[in-house]
């Protein structure tokens, strides 16, 4: 069974160059308003769940509830996009999760610990839809320009990454003006950054980059025949793991991929409890997240352009062997501040970053085109529930050896990336 196009995929005549650069520029402003919308309740929503529920316990489920969100609408807006193309699917993600913002409001306001939970889920869209706009980086891209063109989406997640906890202040005030809790304000702006994004990428992303993509691939144009694409069984069904069987480095990529996500999610969350057992205030720990999240992305761009210029084999195998490096400096450190955690955070961070690109490039080019998006959500999805275990694990490891044993337990995930960067740079050469 097969499904037209929408209306953008008869193209009377596309100069793919230009329309690239329109969408990485368009992707880029999506990118940074989104995550501002999502940023800006992470550090308020264990705080609100404390004090709605009266436990240190129920806190962190929030964070774990958002994740796990996240790994539904990964799944989820992958049908949508095989269907419809990118734009749609980002609009949906977006729209949910400023109703997730707005569903944590009213949870306050009522008094609401399931509601909360509830919201966190639907806010998990807006971390779907983040992540799928680095893809769309790269439908029109060509080859040796893919990685540094998804790069440069991710690195637009830093505008918002570095803006959202600093709104939390003035978020306050507005709650104030609004008549809610004061930790329900972040959750207010963050529902106007989420529309805001949707109303960019519906706006912006025309003609849609995936649609055109296939358009193009099919010889689609004015007054010629019009191509199909395969229906809603490509996002989730027999096609999409054909294609897992069919071109195993999408496996090893998505290893790498999912091994880096829990990798790094593991020591991150841990990090601040263990400098707080050693006398280490709540500021600098939060210079230290600061340099973490500076890692993650403001050298997305360098990772790029080293995963076109290396190969992604090779640049996935340079990110498992960085993450290493950090895991033996943060498991080496002592309680409190140290160099070895300020270096070994920012490492986890960079390494994250040249591995998550280049597998993220990897998944660009070696998943068929009919179910690309299909591929990616997968991908993305085994990746966000891979963070979620390896989060509540951490949890256990640290309460019962220590936080260097946890780093050593990392240890044999970085490893997994490293073995799967073997496994890319055995079977696709330069790929």
């Amino acid at each position: 069974m097969t499904t037209p196009l929408p209306s953008d995929a008869t193209i009377p005549s596309v100069d793919v160059a230009a329309l690239q650069r329109r969408t990485v520029g368009s992707l880029v402003g999506v990118q940074a308003t989104g995550a501002l919308g999502i940023t800006i309740g992470i550090a308020t929503s264990s705080l609100l769940a404390r004090d709605l529920s009266g436990s240190e316990e129920v806190a962190g489920l929030a964070q774990t509830f958002q994740v796990l969100g996240a790994a539904v609408a990964a799944f989820l807006l992958a049908r949508v996009m095989t269907r419809r193309g990118r734009r749609a699917g980002l609009v949906a993600g977006y729209l949910t999760a400023s109703a997730g913002a707005l569903v944590a409001v009213v949870s306050g306001v009522a008094g609401s610990t399931l509601l909360l939970l509830a919201g966190m889920v639907l806010l998990g869209f807006a971390t779907a839809a983040n992540s799928a706009a680095r893809y769309a980086a790269t439908d029109l891209a060509p080859v040796h320009h893919r990685a540094r063109a998804l790069s440069l989406v991710v690195w637009a997640t830093t505008i918002g990454a570095v803006l959202g906890p600093n709104l939390t202040g003035p978020s306050v005030d507005l709650a104030a003006l609004l008549g809610v809790p004061d930790l329900t304000g972040p959750f207010v702006l963050g529902a106007a950054g989420t529309t805001a994004a949707a109303l960019l990428a519906f706006l912006l992303l025309r003609p849609d980059p995936l649609v055109t993509a296939r358009a193009v691939a099919s010889g689609g144009h004015e007054g010629g025949p019009r191509p199909a694409v395969v229906a809603g069984r490509g996002a989730a069904g027999g096609d999409v793991r054909a294609a897992f069987r069919q071109h195993p480095v999408l496996v090893a990529a998505t290893a790498g991929l999912t091994g880096a996500h829990a990798t790094m999610v593991a020591v991150m969350v841990m990090t601040p409890l263990h400098m707080e057992h050693g006398g280490a205030e709540l500021r600098l720990i939060g210079v230290v997240i600061s340099v973490h999240v500076l890692g993650m992305f403001a050298f997305s761009p360098v990772a790029g352009w080293v995963a076109d210029r290396w190969g992604r084999g090779r640049t996935l195998g340079v990110g498992g062997a960085v993450l290493l490096v950090s895991l033996a400096l943060s498991g080496s450190s002592p309680e409190g501040s140290s160099w070895q955690i300020f270096a070994g955070l920012f490492l986890l961070g960079l390494g994250w970053s040249v591995a998550t690109i280049s597998a993220s490039t990897l998944l660009a080019e070696h998943a068929p085109l009919e179910v690309r998006a299909g591929v990616q959500g997968t991908a993305d999805m085994t990746m966000m529930l891979g963070a979620a275990a390896a989060s509540a694990l951490a949890g256990v490891v640290v309460g019962t050896f220590g936080y260097p044993v946890l780093n050593a337990y990392a240890a044999v995930l970085a490893l997994g990336v490293v073995t799967a960067a073997a496994f890319v740079a055995r079977h696709a050469g330069r790929a």
